[in-house]
């Protein structure tokens, strides 16, 4: 008993017995402090599954492609919109179609698409230009986050800036096929026969780099918001690529890893353009191959309900 009675003394002697009185309290407030913080953070409202459904104050933070939104310090609200308040006009739809019936223009839409093939070896044939520059003005109708338009196309066609990027890019990808790209990425690859060397670089008759830009300047030279302008740019890419395709032109995207700020200081560009994507374009080659794939039947990327 004596023992015990030491333990007893010891632990009623002990720092945290002796304020056992006010640890409860402090709890208390530290849960309120939480939950007052959470309700502000939240308001407060449960979802239907249980979870916290976020208040209004956390919209920007949580919104669905808030990182496609350039990084802007110190933004102030400007109740006057960026796009100017125009009335809207009458719209009767598509009116100039690759046919009358809808279903022959459909067809024939994917007859055209369906034929694109990705291009690494280019004729020396050349190619006009304002073949080129209406392909171009054609992926600037694209569609963009609150009209923002955050795209600049970069048309190359001197044989020494070309000569120049490859040098860039091929210095880059040495590293990349070695080092940086995993042993499944570039095992991958192997069937498409690409490797860091590309030819197509100098061979092609144009090189057109595509930058997103991540914001944009207003008149008075304040930055502006570009709203999802990876998505704005990927979309005109692709409208891009089917009018270089219906002009009979062939082209190959190319997403030149850690190459961007190298090129992107070689042309001059400003710091809110980043590089998005390289198009090598013009005819192939004679002795141009392409592997023989086959893409998805339409039962396997449609989805009806």
């Amino acid at each position: 008993m004596g023992i015990l009675d030491e333990l007893y003394g010891a632990f009623d002697r002990s720092l945290i017995f002796s304020c056992w009185k006010y640890v409860f309290p402090v709890l208390v407030v530290l849960y309120l402090i939480i939950f007052l913080y959470d309700k502000h953070r939240y308001g407060g409202k449960k979802a239907k599954d249980g979870s916290t459904a976020p208040s209004s104050n956390t919209v920007k933070e949580k919104l669905d492609g808030i990182e496609y939104v350039g990084e802007i310090d110190s933004v102030e609200f400007d109740p006057t919109p960026v796009l100017e308040d125009k009335e809207h006009v009458s719209f009767i739809g598509a009116s100039v179609t690759l046919d009358k019936d809808p279903l022959k223009a459909a067809n024939k839409f994917y007859e055209i698409v369906n034929d694109r093939r990705s291009v690494r070896r280019f004729s020396s044939k050349p190619v006009s230009l304002e073949i080129v520059q209406k392909c171009i003005h054609a992926a600037g109708t694209s569609p963009s986050g609150a009209h923002t338009e955050p795209w600049t196309f970069c048309l190359i066609m001197d044989a020494d800036v070309k000569s120049q990027i490859r040098e860039i890019i091929e210095a880059e990808e040495l590293v990349n096929y070695q080092t940086r790209m995993s042993k499944q990425w570039t095992t991958d690859l192997r069937p498409l026969k690409t490797n860091h060397v590309k030819e197509y670089l100098t061979e092609a008759p144009y090189l057109i780099l595509i930058f997103k830009q991540t914001y944009g300047f207003k008149d008075d030279g304040a930055k502006k918001q570009h709203y999802y302008n990876e998505i704005s740019t990927s979309i005109a890419t692709g409208i891009l690529l089917c009018a270089l395709q219906a002009a009979g032109l062939n082209s190959l995207i190319t997403t030149p890893l850690n190459c961007g700020p190298a090129l992107r200081n070689l042309l001059g560009r400003p710091v809110n353009e980043k590089l998005l994507v390289l198009l090598p374009v013009g005819y192939a080659a004679d002795d141009c191959t392409v592997p023989d794939l086959q893409r998805k039947p339409v039962e396997e990327i449609l989805v009806k309900y």
